[in-house]
């Protein structure tokens, strides 16, 4: 590749669209109620996650254990990917498109629950609700998106595919 090419290539690659990659992990408890945690910095509440450093070469999946260990101080390999949600911008939501990987955290026992710890510098508090009442603690698409990842572990599926929270591609 000639220096020409390079900078054509560099200006090509500085053109194309940005996306942000987020990573997060479900935790439930031995009764099936979801770990959720009280951010500081915006309204609602959320499930442990944040951005991918995709500039450092993380990936999702690193990215999710990441943030599960600065977030609440546990240190827990993700499972399996549960769902894919292409969440657009919008009126609400001033950013560039997001495209969120949910993976499964698994079922905490009483002493890894005991053990979190949250990073003061993010958050607020955590809690445990109940499938039923995520609605209400959750926004709309991240509340849909976690109503898909437990449809997809209590059917034993592969990844869904999500757009806004919805299912596509079925």
């Amino acid at each position: 590749m000639t220096t020409h090419d390079a900078q054509d290539y560099a200006t090509y690659i500085a053109g194309l669209p940005r996306v942000l990659v987020g990573a997060a992990a479900l935790f439930r408890d031995a009764e099936g109620r979801v770990l959720l945690v009280e951010p500081n910095y915006r309204e609602g509440w959320a499930l442990p996650g944040g951005t991918v450093e995709s500039d450092d070469g993380e990936t999702p999946r690193q990215g999710a254990r990441r943030e599960t260990l600065e977030e609440i101080g546990l240190d827990v390999e993700p499972g399996p990917l549960l769902v894919v949600d292409w969440v657009p911008p919008g009126p609400l939501r001033p950013r560039p498109p997001l495209i969120a990987y949910l993976y499964d955290g698994g079922v905490l026992g009483t002493e890894q629950l005991k053990s979190i710890r949250l990073q003061e510098e993010e958050l607020l508090s955590w809690r445990l609700v109940a499938p039923e009442d995520l609605a209400a603690h959750l926004p709309d698409e991240l509340g849909r998106r976690v109503a898909v990842a437990l449809d997809v572990l209590a059917r034993g599926e592969g990844p869904a595919e999500l757009e806004d929270g919805h299912r596509v591609g079925r």
